[in-house]
């Protein structure tokens, strides 16, 4: 593959660093739907990078608008102090969610985004007097970054064991069912009374403690897990019940994933606090937001004594590149009609995606909207491994996949063209066909 000079200075995430830089993969470039390695080879990216570039590589309106902010004003705090791009992206962010779900705290990635949600509802629940409940809900396989808040409410294992995490936090059962559920296309039947579950958790704890339940509304990077029909609506009307705020971890569905601006949309839930990150800018400058509904944000503010309201925030929240990027994002996917485009492409790439049905070692296929997974079945003593060797040969001929154990998970950006769905998945199909 490619030579890596100075091997041992980047400490790589998520990453077998061994492995890796024993046998490197490079990407040097992209534009639209491709990376290119420093040799020159095309990869197609049926992942959009890491679930986040949304409109395609290197889009001039983009870049250009980052390259004229960075020239005009390339850094400006925003304690007590500001400009007028953090204001005016907050409004157009605001204006994509549900009414009433319209007060956003910029951050500069997911995890931030996840922290500062939960610092949200805990501040939340002090301001209107229910200071008892600092205790969050989380679910089992959930992904919610990478921050103590994030990994304390998330429940993948393996970013959980090694670390302290936050007290005073319980979990709902995952949703994934393969005897009930596999092979549905969009929605599962089966499994919404598994949201019944916050009711034994309110009776062991007592719902005066809660303060916050949160979920990925499709749990993406556990593989792809759709909610069942009825489940997203039992979560609401149980917590607004017992006075719990509700979370949807929208750093993956929000801007066009699921064909709709986000998945609250889409499934028709409002939560109280939305957190997105990834398409918010293309991906081009790290950027995240926690967006508040206007009964949480003005409990807050109100409820405050004189001075600051609420004791949180970074050195680069509404960062001015970050935020030129992000206008010139929305730009794109509305003059481009990309959420609508996803919603059109949604039947195609599920036909596709079911086709993989009866290919060596799958054992179940999920979607929804432009997002699926097909989940392989484990080498016997080796988990993982038939995953990563499919990722492996898929790159080294041209097309990018993404794995998370056994599963192989799949999101393009939104600008695939039908022929690019046909390769992705004629090509997943030829590898399967050679993995042992």
């Amino acid at each position: 593959m490619n030579r890596l000079d100075n091997e041992s200075s980047f400490w790589m995430p998520f990453t077998d660093n061994r492995s890796f830089k024993a046998n490197p993969r490079l990407l040097a470039s992209a534009k639209d739907m491709h990376y290119f390695t420093p040799d020159g080879r095309a990869v197609l990216d049926g992942t959009s990078g890491l679930w986040c570039v949304n409109a395609g590589h290197g889009r001039p309106k983009i870049v250009e608008a980052i390259q004229k902010q960075a020239a005009l004003l390339d850094y400006a705090p925003t304690f007590q102090l500001a400009h007028p791009l953090a204001f005016e992206f907050a409004q157009k962010v605001g204006a994509l969610f549900p009414a009433g779900l319209d007060r956003v705290f910029f951050a500069n990635s997911g995890s931030e985004a996840v922290d500062s949600a939960l610092k949200i509802a805990l501040a939340y629940q002090r301001a209107v007097g229910q200071g008892t409940r600092t205790r969050l809900i989380g679910r089992e396989r959930g992904y919610h970054g990478v921050g103590f808040g994030g990994i304390s409410v998330g429940g993948i294992p393996n970013n959980r064991r090694s670390f302290t995490l936050l007290p005073g936090v319980d979990h709902l059962p995952h949703t994934f069912n393969l005897e009930k559920s596999a092979f549905t296309r969009g929605q599962p039947e089966w499994g919404a009374h598994l949201a019944d579950a916050l009711e034994s958790i309110v009776t062991l704890h007592g719902a005066e403690t809660i303060a916050a339940v949160i979920v990925e509304p499709v749990a993406g990077s556990t593989g792809v897990m759709v909610p069942p029909k009825g489940y997203l609506e039992r979560l609401r009307e149980i917590t607004t019940r017992h006075g719990i705020l509700l979370i949807f971890d929208e750093v993956i569905t929000a801007f066009g994933r699921v064909g709709a601006a986000s998945a609250t949309e889409y499934f028709g839930v409002m939560p109280d606090i939305i957190t997105c990150a990834k398409g918010l800018t293309n991906a081009t400058v790290p950027m995240g937001a926690a967006i508040a509904s206007r009964k949480v944000h003005d409990a807050i503010i109100d409820g405050a004594g004189p001075g600051i309201e609420f004791f949180h925030g970074y050195t680069y929240s509404g960062h001015p590149l970050a935020a030129a990027a992000g206008l010139a994002t929305l730009e794109v996917y509305r003059e481009e009609g990309l959420f609508d485009r996803a919603r059109a492409l949604s039947p195609y790439w599920e036909e596709r995606a079911h086709a993989l049905r009866g290919a060596p070692h799958v054992i179940d296929i999920r979607n929804l909207g432009l997002m699926a997974a097909i989940e392989l079945r484990p080498r016997e003593g080796k988990p993982g491994a038939r995953a990563m060797e499919t990722f492996h040969r898929c790159f080294d001929e041209g097309f990018l996949v993404r794995i998370t154990a056994d599963t192989i998970a799949l999101s393009p950006p939104l600008i695939i063209e039908k022929a690019q769905i046909d390769q992705l998945f004629d090509k997943i199909a030829d590898v399967l066909k050679t993995i042992a």
